[in-house]
């Protein structure tokens, strides 16, 4: 029902397509990415390098970039691209920078507030940040999480639910078919010692890397990052 739903949006956004970069497919992808995109590469960018990010920096950093990027593409799909034969009538403010340029200054614009905001409201203790930020990576300090208490709540709220499913009866056939449908028909699990859980959480935050793999994945994502930007260039 969803991919049907996804299909008539697909053919309802047609005219769109059409009216916005001339038709062009590429065009309009790439587009509609950097109308988009940027807000959301800033907030990855800096919460990677700048441990001073926070939750509202990058909360409005997000919101303002969304909007800018909004109004410049409705703006585009309301008055058109236009072409060297017939120009659009949209003022030069808002359709008169080339959508590579627009994506460099919505980046901009977008880092700006992320920073700002981020700067004017309260950091984020580094007990929360160790490994998660470039200037932590090699920490061994013990991280604790930002929602430990929320986790904490819901694993007591989990248990008191495994309790009570424990003392239900057997789901009916039309239960077991609606949960297997839905994705929630899982195999109740062997309960985990202390020690055990204490060694799989170890085992899954362990960020150590093997040398000769880890330099052969930087090597091939640079190769595939030289070729989508060469790609990206000579088409656009």
């Amino acid at each position: 029902a969803f991919m049907l739903l996804l299909i008539g949006i697909s053919i309802a956004w047609v005219p769109v397509v059409q009216s916005a970069q001339n038709g062009q497919l590429f065009d309009y992808i790439q587009a509609v990415t950097s109308y988009l995109g940027p807000p959301i590469a800033a907030v990855f960018l800096l919460a990677v390098f700048c441990k001073r990010v926070n939750e509202q920096g990058a909360f409005w950093g997000l919101m303002i970039g969304l909007l800018t990027g909004l109004s410049r593409m409705i703006a585009e799909f309301a008055y058109g691209t236009g072409n060297c034969v017939n120009p659009s009538n949209c003022p030069f403010i808002i359709c008169g920078i080339h959508y590579l340029y627009f994506a460099i200054i919505l980046f901009g614009v977008s880092t700006i507030v992320i920073l700002g905001v981020s700067f004017m409201t309260k950091p984020i203790p580094d007990v929360h940040l160790y490994r998660l930020c470039w200037s932590l990576r090699n920490s061994k300090e013990e991280r604790i999480d930002l929602d430990a208490d929320e986790e904490k709540e819901k694993a007591d709220e989990k248990d008191q639910e495994s309790v009570n499913e424990e003392s239900e009866e057997e789901p009916g056939c039309f239960k077991k078919v609606y949960n297997w449908f839905c994705g929630l028909d899982q195999q109740k699990g062997p309960k985990l010692s202390k020690e055990e859980e204490e060694a799989l959480k170890k085992k899954l935050t362990d960020t150590s890397e093997v040398p000769l793999w880890r330099n052969v994945v930087n090597i091939n994502g640079i190769i595939l990052l030289t070729v989508a930007v060469f790609c990206h260039a000579f088409f656009a």
